[in-house]
């Protein structure tokens, strides 16, 4: 599992300037398949949550997903309260998935 992750997370996320479909529940499948833990919401977005020990564990992983959002130009909606963080990744633009919503939600993975 972890190489496909690592696959998915070394690719860029390409900005969404509307006009393209969302992925069908067939790309889908494959791609959260790579993922551990995320889940498909209303065929909308993606959502996890990650526990942490502690408030200050769990705004430093904000934090850092914060610094990939911004390099990446991909954006989530961050939930953030003591000891859990929400990650809810979706693409504006189109409100609904695309492939780089899945390559973000990887590298989100990495800054565990």
């Amino acid at each position: 599992m972890a190489d496909q992750t690592d696959d998915l997370a070394a690719r860029a996320c390409v900005p969404c300037r509307g006009g393209v479909p969302a992925l069908t529940q067939a790309e889908i499948e494959p791609l959260l398949a790579r993922l551990s833990g995320w889940q498909v919401v209303e065929g909308h977005h993606l959502s996890k949550e990650y526990d942490f020990d502690d408030f200050v564990s769990a705004l430093d992983f904000v934090n850092r997903v914060g610094a990939v959002a911004e390099s990446e130009g991909h954006h989530p909606d961050v939930y953030l309260a003591w000891g859990k963080v929400r990650l809810d990744i979706w693409t504006h633009k189109i409100d609904g998935l695309t492939a780089s919503d899945f390559f973000f939600a990887a590298k989100a993975d990495r800054e565990l």
